[in-house]
């Protein structure tokens, strides 16, 4: 006898034996025993999730001479033949190769003779979206008011592609992805059927990979069971097997790429790509290690929803403690962005390089998040706002004395008013000395935008903030970013003020006296420009 696959030779034969599925199945044994059955069915899901199963299960149900409970008893000849794929009253049809307006026809047809044997006549088109659109147009009228022993089952992956009026005439259930404990509770039984030796670990990680397909599970161990045939599979097995990337090697990289060691983080790519590793499922892998280091960063309770062991959670607990939550969502969205260009790429190696460099460099993005953690960093290293970096601006400046001067005055915020007269209000003046204590409370998105801005007087109790780019215009101009501005400076201050933000090049901005706030950041000597 020919070998049979994993996932075929432990289909389930009854609803109870289908993982993940409960409120599916309940509801449809329900429908089978109370004799309430529907003409049309959509069942819709990921893929391997037990769409077609159910779908079979159910045809051999309603037609079962003697049910049980709702399932099919497996021992009369209708769900023999049903079994072995011989009767005539289930038809099954692949609509990724059956599309066209004939072969919906040639069913149309058909279904007005009534089955020689048995009840009902189940037709199961699988992957039913790649339908043409005439196709169904020929379906939608049978499909609505069928004969009384015709059934219909469609299964997609896409159920956004099917239109509204096949899915108003469908009772539709959705099939939800596995969940890892049901397909290790499922593995479990299958290697104990089969007399083989597997460690728990090793399953949870197929399990893991299989991301909630049961048929993927099955794959991929009867992929790693072939390697080693004979064998007691290990987790170092598994990971051999599936080209997969343990995470003790993510941890060298999390920490590489915090210490900015790009020729460190190359090297390690250099060892995973001759040891064999596929790329792809490595930046599949480094994206869900960032989740887990993410997910503990929100909190410790969400240590149950990791799947890993307790070694390799004390591990990403410590790791997590290394960055933040920022820094993490970077590069969760670097990495999601390649896993998307990768699959299909030529030089994947190249991309991943690429990736591995961003993540150590952020100044070579122009995105917020890299912006954000830039400042982030700058405000690591300079407790006071910039003093550090104005002191070193202000070595290379030819009078020195007079610069250190002014920077000590800016840092203790005792402007003298004369200094901002042209402003011609105490509380503009008032708000410039104190720029930097309000920048600094502010969210750093906030931040990055206004250290571009300048300011003038506007009406009373109002400062103007004029803008050149209208990136930064846009950022500032939320409505719950002026008003987080507007509270900040109240509460630095004790005077509240209405910020009003403009571009530099509007028309209403008059040729006005207009102060650089970038100054202040840098402590330099504070001019008005005309």
């Amino acid at each position: 006898m020919s070998y049979t696959a994993l996932y075929r030779k432990f289909r389930p034969n009854t609803f109870e034996a289908v993982k993940g599925q409960t409120a599916v199945v309940t509801t449809l044994k329900n429908q089978i025993k109370a004799g309430r059955i529907g003409h049309a069915y959509l069942f819709c899901g990921t893929r391997g999730t037990g769409k077609t199963t159910v779908s079979k299960i159910f045809a051999k149900a309603v037609n079962c001479e003697h049910p049980v409970d709702g399932n099919p008893c497996g021992i009369c000849t209708m769900c023999k033949v049903i079994g072995n794929q011989t009767s005539m009253n289930v038809i099954e049809i692949d609509a990724a190769s059956n599309n066209g307006v004939d072969n919906i026809r040639e069913i149309v047809e058909e279904v007005k003779y009534s089955p020689t044997e048995g009840k009902y006549k189940v037709y199961i088109i699988d992957e039913v979206h790649m339908l043409s659109a005439g196709a169904f147009n020929a379906l939608l009228k049978t499909l609505e008011e069928p004969p009384s022993y015709v059934i219909f089952i469609l299964a997609t992956t896409e159920v956004h592609k099917i239109p509204v009026t096949i899915l108003s005439r469908c009772q539709r259930y959705d099939f939800k992805r596995i969940t890892i404990e049901d397909i290790v509770e499922c593995l479990k039984e299958l290697i104990e059927k089969e007399g083989i030796e597997a460690e728990e670990k090793a399953l949870r990680y197929v399990a893991r990979a299989a991301d909630g397909a049961m048929r993927d599970a099955l794959s991929l161990l009867e992929e790693c069971i072939s390697f080693y045939l004979g064998q007691k599979l290990t987790y170092d097995n598994v990971l051999e097997v599936l080209g997969k990337v343990d995470i003790e090697v993510f941890v060298r990289f999390h920490r590489d790429i915090i210490q900015e060691n790009v020729v460190s983080c190359i090297n390690l790519l250099e060892e995973l790509v001759t040891s064999g590793r596929d790329l792809y499922q490595f930046t599949i892998d480094f994206t869900w290690y960032f989740r887990n280091l993410l997910l503990l960063k929100a909190s410790d309770e969400m240590a149950d929803l990791l799947e890993v062991s307790t070694d390799q959670q004390k591990l990403l607990q410590q790791e997590a403690k290394t960055t933040n939550a920022e820094t993490l969502m970077r590069y969760i969205r670097i990495f999601s962005d390649l896993s998307n260009q990768i699959k299909f790429a030529v030089q994947k190696r190249v991309l991943v390089e690429v990736a591995l460099i961003k993540l150590c460099r952020p100044e070579m993005e122009r995105d917020y998040d890299s912006l954000t953690e830039r400042v982030q960093k700058l405000e690591e290293k300079l407790k006071h706002g910039v003093i550090s970096v104005s002191e070193k601006t202000l070595e290379e400046n030819d009078n020195i004395t007079e610069q250190k001067e002014l920077l000590t005055a800016i840092k203790e915020d005792i402007y003298d008013k004369s200094e901002f007269s042209a402003t011609d209000s105490e509380g503009c003046n008032i708000v410039i000395k104190a720029w930097n204590k309000i920048t600094a409370k502010t969210h750093p998105l906030i931040k990055i935008a206004l250290m571009n801005a300048k300011c003038t007087q506007g009406a009373e109790n109002e400062i103007v903030l004029l803008f050149n780019s209208e990136m930064d215009l846009q950022v500032v101009n939320k409505e719950q970013h002026l008003k987080e501005i507007e509270d900040i400076i109240f509460s630095v201050i004790g005077e509240k003020m209405k910020v009003v933000t403009k571009l530099q090049s509007s028309k209403e901005v008059k040729a006005e006296e207009t102060l650089d706030l970038k100054k202040i950041f840098k402590g330099v000597p504070i001019e008005f420009e005309n």
